[in-house]
């Protein structure tokens, strides 16, 4: 992927795990910025929602007036992709969020948050994702959701053995469960580069 040929893609910065989503993004030859405000967001042509805390990342996104101009992005095709906790503010509902929890909203799915427990619960396993080929997907889980329920348009990327739902994707919106970010693993964020490509 020529990263270099893209217009300039963004990595959500108000929390989470924003440094190890800019290097892989770098690496891969992105212009990448770290996205605070607004001004900032109107930027960039994509954007990466890194894991974190989803309460935190959905006040603050409230706090720096984030909210609407994301959710106004992602419904007019902006691709995204979100891992974690960035995978529960993209979803449509979520099914154990504390009281008055919002997200940002566009992939048609459910999630449970902490689905795996607590960061004592974290752990590593070889995930076969069909779409990104050979070898497995080295994917750690760390306080982790999963995918409860997912609507029409929703493509499945990836199941653990138990049939549990832990990457989506609908349209140019992508969504793991997991953390690529810290495995070495590049395959998904080549794929929303791939998305940016199409999309400009």
């Amino acid at each position: 992927m020529a990263g270099n040929s893209l217009p300039p893609v963004g990595v959500f910065a108000l929390q989470g795990d924003v440094r190890e989503h800019v290097a892989v993004l770098r690496d891969l030859g992105a212009d990448v910025r770290e996205v605070r405000t607004p001004a900032q967001l109107d930027e960039v042509a994509g954007l990466v929602i890194p894991g974190g805390e989803s309460s935190v990342m959905d006040k603050l996104s409230r706090l720096f007036a984030l909210q609407e101009p994301l959710r106004a992005r992602i419904r007019a095709g902006m691709p995204v992709y979100g891992t974690c906790a960035g995978l529960i503010m993209l979803a449509d509902r979520v099914h154990d969020g504390i009281d008055g929890q919002q997200t940002l909203g566009g992939l048609d799915v459910a999630v449970r948050r902490n689905a795996f427990g607590n960061q004592l619960d974290s752990f590593e396993t070889a995930l076969d994702v069909p779409v990104l080929g050979e070898p497995p997907v080295h994917a750690v889980f760390i306080r982790a959701p999963v995918v409860d329920e997912v609507g029409p348009e929703v493509e499945v990327l990836a199941r653990l053995d138990d049939g549990r739902i832990v990457a989506v994707e609908q349209g140019r919106l992508l969504g793991t469960s997991f953390h690529p970010e810290v495995s070495g693993e590049r395959r998904f964020h080549e794929r929303f580069l791939g998305h940016v490509a199409a999309a400009s």
